[in-house]
């Protein structure tokens, strides 16, 4: 049964005979998906579905119109790429055209945000049910009475369907994502893709919050028994959501977050975990996710007559993905909020080999690194190509970030100095040698790292200077492999070690020149000392 919309979408410039279905509940969704042919039950009862070609974000598709709000607040360039508002207001046109075609439309009124100060009232229109079950599971579900006066302030239009005209929308493809901040108002169409949806609420509190003092962060958050905060920087594979998934500490989130003077919020009501390779040994909390009615599996592989599914197959794809609400993992926040964090771990899975197993930084050092964004890929999709190849994606998530990435370097800085945050920095890569080489840094000694920081045990060992990073490395922990604390140490030839760790450090001085002249002279000398030396 729908919820009445509180504001009509008349009330918009939205006009449409079209059959509304508003604020249905994820039963009635899940019905309307199944009846309308949009994907199939599981053995055990989540809803599995195909996005067809897109089976990720379509990144070079994606534009901000370019006006007078956005001309000096936005990062334009590679990743923030402009429409003119002559492009974006046909495209509008095409849109609320293509939606008075259509026979129904489902309509969810949402929150993007957990502090009710610092939130933003989303409404996203979709075609198709599943699209929209997925963003209603994906963003915090108001109740009843809140929905009885919701006013959006934001909306967002879905249109798989939709085909983009280059030459008319100024489009690169068929396929489109335009963001519009002055309207507020995001068209996606050409894609099935759900993850647009999400990313793009992401962008919107990027842009707005730090204006309110609040630093949005792509990060993993949980609470330990002591009752301190710790946030989880990381790109893709880095461990990011496997670290923070600790039954001892209370999860907020898995990967959106804002850090407010008073919480850490977590900007979601759900969950976006891969699911290629899934197993319930390794991450069993996710796993039980799949086996329940409510979750969303996304290109997932599933028998057709045992309707049993294969985690491992990646024919439909390898990003194959499961939205749930956060409430499916045991021990989540009430409030999908904990206090501002006592602790701020930034993850790489440095596949060189050369970065120690966690390092202590300074607030300088951290911006460093926060700027840096650095993780490393392996190759091994090619025969006999085993160099790691390093990724830089500043404030680890450069493509939802619209403002300079020094606005959130400085908050982020700002915000260690005033609560006198310690910051780590925690490799999941590679020990002993580069990948090809060596081995994965141990779980069981990054946990124990990990452990020691937060419950503060670490600050009371030795620590040594890092010779080329110039950040501080502890010496021994107990209940850790002295060894594996030295990188060097590790490598059988200590020379081919030297030219790799100068390799790499090359690689941060050059990546971070882009932002040498947003930064204060602290963080400059925070650079690897090698080549400041030089």
């Amino acid at each position: 049964m729908s919820i009445s919309l509180a504001v009509p979408l008349s009330a918009q410039g939205i006009e449409t005979a079209s059959r509304i279905h508003s604020n249905l509940g994820t039963p009635q969704l899940v019905e309307q998906a199944l009846a309308r042919g949009e994907g199939e039950l599981s053995h055990h009862g989540a809803l599995v579905v195909q996005t067809g070609p897109h089976t990720g974000r379509s990144a070079k598709d994606k534009f901000i119109v370019r006006d007078a709000e956005t001309e000096d607040s936005v990062w334009w360039g590679k990743v923030n790429a402009s429409m003119t508002p002559e492009h974006f207001a046909a495209l509008k046109e095409d849109f609320l055209a293509a939606l008075k075609e259509k026979d129904e439309l489902f309509v969810a009124d949402l929150f993007g945000g957990s502090q009710p100060e610092y939130r933003v009232n989303v409404r996203v229109i979709n075609e198709l049910a599943w699209h929209n079950l997925f963003i209603r599971t994906m963003l915090v579900r108001p109740t009843a009475g809140q929905l009885a006066d919701f006013a959006p302030e934001y909306t967002i239009i879905d249109l798989p369907s939709f085909r983009a005209d280059p030459e008319r929308h100024g489009t690169r493809s068929e396929t489109v994502i335009a963001v519009n901040l002055s309207e507020k108002l995001i068209l996606i169409g050409g894609t099935r893709y759900a993850g647009e949806m999400k990313k793009s609420v992401f962008g919107i509190l990027n842009y707005l919050l730090p204006t309110k003092g609040v630093m949005p962060m792509h990060c993993s958050a949980n609470v330990g028994a002591d009752g301190k905060t710790a946030v989880f920087f990381g790109l893709s594979g880095t461990g990011k959501t496997t670290l923070s998934a600790d039954a001892s500490r209370t999860l907020i989130g898995d990967d959106e977050h804002g850090w407010s003077d008073t919480a850490v919020f977590n900007f979601e009501g759900g969950c976006y975990a891969k699911m290629i390779r899934l197993s319930e040994e390794a991450e069993p909390e996710i796993y039980a996710t799949t086996r329940r009615f409510g979750t969303v599996l996304e290109n997932v592989v599933m028998d057709p007559q045992t309707r049993e599914l294969d985690f491992d197959d990646n024919t439909l794809a390898e990003n194959t993905r499961g939205a749930y609400p956060i409430e499916f993992i045991p021990n989540t926040s009430e409030h999908n909020l904990g206090p501002v964090p006592s602790n701020v771990i930034m993850l790489t899975a440095d596949a060189f080999g050369v970065l120690p197993p966690i390092a202590r930084l300074t607030p300088d050092q951290a911006m460093y690194h926060f700027l840096s964004g650095y993780t490393a890929k392996v190759a091994g999709t090619e025969i006999g190509v085993t160099e790691p190849e390093a990724t830089f994606s500043t404030c680890f998530g450069a493509p939802f970030m619209p403002r300079h990435p020094s606005v959130y370097g400085n908050l982020l800085k700002e915000r260690i100095a005033k609560g006198g945050v310690a910051c780590w920095l925690v490799n999941t890569g590679w020990t002993g040698g580069k990948y090809g080489v060596g081995n994965r840094m141990p779980i069981k000694a990054t946990r124990a790292l990990l452990n020691a920081a937060l419950d503060g045990s670490l600050n009371d060992v030795e620590f040594r200077r890092d010779v080329n990073f110039g950040f501080d490395v502890p010496v021994a922990v107990p209940g850790v492999d002295t060894a594996i604390l030295d990188p060097r140490g590790t490598w059988t030839d200590k020379e081919e070690y030297d030219r790799t760790a100068e390799k790499l450090v090359k690689l941060f001085v050059e990546n971070f020149a882009q932002f040498a002249d947003h930064v204060d002279q602290g963080v400059r000398e925070a650079a690897p000392r090698s080549i400041v030396a030089a």
